[in-house]
């Protein structure tokens, strides 16, 4: 078989198991009709494809991606300081704005994290990865050089990938322990061997939408002398008072804890951050592959992101987190479905669970029919068998933008033939 004849026997295979997916053109829709959560807000509209749409799809929870004081900011980061950084941070990509951003995460984080620092990385998959094999290296260095990782059934794939590089690499043992299931892990925990283990996990997870036991799980991590990692790209900005996630929104402190925070969602501009002890920070700066050899991220962003966290732990962050909060109550509060499942939602994520992937692409095709945006999620994404819709609520919406959702969300559903119909109509 020629080359190209097997990609596109390949991507045929996709397409015949509804998992074939495709990128669409987008961009801001100027002056959309509507009401509007809060100006500056104007992502809620997008012109996809020529077509303009009610989104329901970004994580850009806050309305932040474009706030003109934001984008204010990195326009006048670029002017200052050029478009890129030109080099990895060891070398000399590391900016005085990096370093400002850095410690400003850090003095935020103070009061759950001791002796806090930072680390700002170009996106929130580079940060896991830099994590995981950063504290497995950490593992191989010691006088008994074992580690076993202990992973959420439905983290992340960058985790998740961050487990397979740590077998691949440093010989680590993985567990993967069902989800949220803190006796199953404990009973693990206490079976293990290795001189190091390390606890993965979401914090929300990012297609049910819901908590992690954060509290037990760090209970555990400390009673089994255990790193526990937290990723909160989807609790940054939108649990807390300050916005400063779950640590904040549970009041939870650990010496244990290593948090990750991505920046490209409720921040609304792009890149990560890890907060740690600051000679975790340290060993991290030294020795994870993904900072070391990657190009350090374009100053402006930085720029742009000193602005954002200022937002976030304002009064207009309050004030954005409230409204979208509310939302959020009025979308559970509204929505009556008969089939179609919609799971309970800590932060901003509500899924709609379907089932069948042909089921679920019809209900977004549906969908985009009038005029909404609402991604369809399936395998390997999440488990075979349980596709869905993601639906993803942001401070740009207003009340009777989810007013018309949970209205259109009820007649796709019944404008979906149920499982008898279609051994009725199937030849």
């Amino acid at each position: 078989m020629r080359l190209l004849d097997q990609v596109g026997t390949a991507l045929d295979a996709l397409a015949s198991r509804g998992l074939r997916r495709a990128r669409r053109e987008v961009t801001l829709a100027p002056g959309a009709p509507g009401d509007c959560g809060h100006e500056g807000s104007r992502a809620r509209h997008l012109v996809v494809d020529g077509r303009t749409l009610l989104a329901f799809c970004s994580n850009d929870y806050l309305g932040l991606s474009s706030h003109p004081q934001i984008a204010q900011a990195m326009a006048r980061g670029a002017l200052s300081e050029g478009a890129g950084s030109g080099a990895s941070a060891l070398i000399s990509g590391h900016r005085a704005v990096h370093a400002q951003l850095e410690e400003r995460l850090a003095n935020l984080y103070q009061p759950w994290i001791a002796s806090a620092d930072a680390l700002y990385l170009t996106s929130g998959y580079t940060a896991n990865l830099a994590l995981v094999d950063g504290l497995c290296d950490l593992a191989m260095a010691g006088t008994n050089p074992s580690v076993e990782i202990f992973s959420e059934a439905l983290n992340h794939a960058s985790l998740v990938d961050g487990t397979r590089i740590a077998r691949a690499h440093h010989g680590a043992r993985v567990s993967v322990y069902p989800h949220c299931d803190t006796e199953a892990l404990a009973s693990a925990l206490a079976r293990s061997q290795a001189a190091s283990r390390i606890i993965l996990t979401d914090s929300v997870f990012s297609m049910d939408g819901n908590l992690a036991p954060l509290e037990q799980l760090a209970v555990l991590a400390e009673a089994h002398d255990a790193w526990l990692v937290v990723d909160d790209a989807h609790g940054f900005g939108v649990l807390g008072g300050q916005g400063l996630g779950t640590l904040e929104h549970l009041a939870l402190r650990s010496p244990n804890i290593i948090l990750m925070g991505t920046l490209g969602k409720a921040a609304g501009v792009s890149g990560a951050f890890i907060a740690a002890h600051r000679t975790v920070i340290e060993w991290l700066v030294n020795r994870a592959r993904t900072h070391v050899f990657s190009t350090a991220s374009a100053p402006a962003l930085a720029h742009a992101l000193l602005a954002a966290i200022d937002i976030i732990v304002s009064d207009e962050g309050r004030e954005r987190r409230a409204h979208l909060a509310q939302l959020s109550a009025q979308l559970q509060g509204t929505l009556r479905l008969d089939r179609w499942q919609c799971l309970p939602a800590a932060a901003a994520i509500h899924p709609i669970i379907i089932g069948p992937n042909d089921a679920t692409l019809r209900a977004a095709a549906w969908l985009h029919e009038e005029r909404l945006w609402v991604p369809a999620i399936r395998p390997p994404t999440v488990p075979v068998g349980r596709a869905r819709l993601r639906v993803t609520l942001s401070a740009a919406h207003g009340s009777n933008d989810v007013m018309q959702l949970a209205d259109a969300l009820v007649r796709a559903e019944r404008a979906e033939p149920t499982a008898a119909q279609t051994e009725i109509r199937a030849p």
